[in-house]
């Protein structure tokens, strides 16, 4: 083999995947503009604009800063890729009130300044995790709370023992008991003496977790998942 041959064939096995993954996606989205929402009688009733600013925006700074893209993806995957939305907690929730699973699109990650689609998923995809946290895993109590017990221990859970999760103590802060504890500080840590509480850093994470719920009802134009009719009735 010539170093021509060499060289260009080491260009092809590189450059094409860049241009795939980098250039193609890029060149598709720089100039996305907002879809209408249209109602059944074809009136339009306002636009598809996720807005994620404020505590959110520095979430998901937060969320880049500690590579959790490393390990968790926010794509559910259309069903030619993957049997994403066969989960019911990862394309959306299914139950007795409806079903609101669907596809991700590029309109998901408007308002973003980088969509965290992920490396690998080593834990679950995120996607709609806030959805999750707030209807399953803290039904009934704090979401909040629940999530900043999660980050500060990922396996205090006994259903959670063997979960890959680091944990995120750094983020939070041990202060001293003055009068009353505060309704911030985590339960079954801390001392008589002292109390855990979470930083400024874990309040943005977790508001921005708790905002992925990326569910809610597209224009049909962007709504690619299976028509999902009704049982039949016995």
């Amino acid at each position: 083999m010539s170093l021509r041959s060499f060289i260009l064939g080491l260009s092809a096995c590189f450059g094409f995947p860049w241009l795939m993954v980098v250039v193609v996606p890029f060149l598709k989205m720089r100039d996305i503009e907002p879809i209408p929402l249209v109602d059944d009688t074809g009136e339009t009733i306002g636009v598809f604009n996720p807005k994620r600013t404020g505590r959110i925006a520095d979430g998901s700074k937060i969320y880049a800063e500690n590579g959790c893209y490393l390990c968790h993806t926010q794509v559910v995957r259309p069903t030619y890729a993957g049997n994403d939305l066969q989960r019911p907690d990862w394309g959306g929730l299914k139950t007795d009130e409806g079903d609101t699973r669907r596809e991700t699109n590029a309109f998901d990650f408007q308002g973003e300044s980088f969509a965290h689609i992920g490396v690998a998923r080593l834990g679950p995809d995120l996607s709609n995790v806030g959805r999750r946290v707030e209807s399953l895993y803290a039904k009934g109590t704090d979401p909040e709370m629940w999530l900043y017990s999660f980050l500060y221990n990922p396996r205090a859970e006994a259903e959670r023992r063997r979960s890959f999760c680091p944990s995120f103590a750094f983020l939070f802060k041990e202060t001293k008991v003055t009068g009353a504890r505060s309704e911030k500080a985590l339960p079954g840590v801390g001392s008589e003496t002292t109390q855990i509480l979470p930083g400024p850093d874990a309040e943005a994470l977790v508001s921005y977790l708790l905002s992925l719920k990326k569910d809610q009802e597209v224009p049909a134009p962007l709504n690619f998942a299976p028509v999902k009719t009704a049982a039949a009735a016995p």
